[in-house]
């Protein structure tokens, strides 16, 4: 088989005219590519592999097909990047960053108004958080997405709420430790993304290291588990500073995602998977009367998913579509996502009798979908209603049966022993 080599082109996102250059400067970082593929091959054959590297340097090989849907994405997060810019030339620079500061916006007057003449009324702070959780849903432009997730997750107050030097303190704190939690993270540095130039590099290396070392003495209950690691590593690439990452990794485990995910007897994560189970049973019930028939576990792909929050198993730009969402409205998020990826390949799923063959299903598709549009589309619009208060009842029933569970195993093994 044949392999052309494709690569991204950079393609700034200038502000818009008018917008004057100090306003701009607030979002000046690093160039960033964008999703604008150059060939340097002749061939146009379906069995044709491209080379690819995308926007944070994952390198891929990809299909024509896939090649083709990365351009229709580097087409939409262009149009973003330019509603985004809009926004700020009319509302103002980080009008997200204080959702609460009214704006005017031009409104159209009633019917009974002869003159049908434009009035101009205040935005208020829910319009505000409606439009940018519309906005959230339909991207984050990459040049933004540091910036707008900071303060959507909350990590903008936590950081503030702490000494100047804090993350600073924990860094030298945590040099020469040799506790149980650091040894496993200085096992799994090299284990993160291998393949990614920067994270496989000694100062990728070291920059995770301090971002996870960190957490582990800032949450001695948490510590360290497997899986933060690649969390914690597409975060610094998004980031691009330690300092950021450090206090996305903490929001995200002490406020946004369930409690005790990432404890050494992972409760938190059994309790999460249990109630996929339930959601499942309801939005799908064919599909999981059908797995169970064969025999399949769903924890076999869900665990991974949940644990390392789809960072080892979808494309980037996807996997941080999701987060876009995940960070503005919660853990709920997750049990859309996984949803719909059961959802989509649902009448696939319903031919298989082989567990191998779930599992070939899911991996074929989660690293093929380039394309998150259709992904988030399925997650809110073909799964109905699933409210934060349902999620919450079937996590404070769930709870109860994990926990007398993991009863159960402490007294098998201080029997046995």
């Amino acid at each position: 088989m044949r392999s052309s080599s494709y690569y991204y082109q950079s393609v700034p996102v200038s502000p818009p005219d008018g917008m004057q250059e100090e306003e701009a400067e607030e979002h000046e970082q690093p160039e960033q590519d964008f999703f604008v593929l150059s060939r340097d091959s002749e061939s146009s054959n379906k069995s044709t592999l491209l080379k690819i590297v995308d926007l944070y340097d994952f390198e891929l090989e990809v299909s024509v097909e896939d090649a083709k849907t990365l351009e229709q994405v580097k087409e939409r997060v262009r149009e973003q990047g330019r509603l985004w810019w809009s926004l700020e030339a009319s509302k103002g620079v980080g009008w997200y960053l204080q959702p609460e500061i009214s704006s005017l916006a031009p409104c159209v007057s009633n019917a009974s108004n002869s003159n049908h003449s434009k009035l101009l009324i205040p935005i208020t702070t829910v319009t505000n958080t409606l439009l940018l959780k519309k906005l959230i849903r339909k991207g984050i432009p990459p040049i933004l997405r540091p910036k707008v997730w900071l303060v959507v997750s909350g990590a903008s107050k936590k950081r503030s709420a702490a000494p100047d030097s804090y993350f600073q303190d924990l860094c030298v704190a945590g040099q020469g430790r040799t506790s149980a939690a650091v040894k496993q993270i200085d096992h799994d540095l090299a284990r993160t993304f291998p393949s990614h130039p920067w994270l496989d590099s000694p100062e990728g290396q070291v920059s995770l290291r301090n971002v996870l070392v960190a957490y582990s003495l800032r949450d001695s209950n948490v510590g360290y588990c497997q899986g933060m690691n690649f969390v914690a590593g597409l975060l610094l690439l998004v980031m691009r500073r330690e300092e950021e990452a450090f206090w996305m990794l903490a929001v995200l485990l002490e406020n946004v995602l369930f409690q005790d995910c990432y404890t050494n007897d992972l409760s938190g994560s059994h309790v999460e998977q249990r109630v996929f189970k339930d959601l499942l049973n309801q939005k799908c019930p064919r599909l999981a009367a059908h797995l169970e028939l064969i025999g399949f576990d769903v924890s076999l792909v869900i665990t991974e998913w949940f644990l390392c929050l789809f960072a080892k198993s979808l494309p980037s730009e996807t996997t941080l579509r999701v987060w876009d969402v995940l960070f503005n409205e919660g853990a709920k998020v997750l049990f859309r996502i996984a949803l719909a990826l059961f959802k989509m390949k649902e009448e696939e799923l319903l031919l298989t009798q082989q567990l191998f063959e779930v599992i070939s299903i899911f991996q074929t598709a989660t690293r093929h979908l380039f394309d998150p549009d259709a992904l988030l589309k399925v997650a809110f619009e073909k799964l109905g209603t699933m409210t934060t208060h349902t999620i919450a009842k079937h996590r404070s029933k769930q709870q109860v049966a994990v926990m007398e569970e993991l009863q159960q195993r402490v007294k098998r093994l201080n029997t046995s022993s």
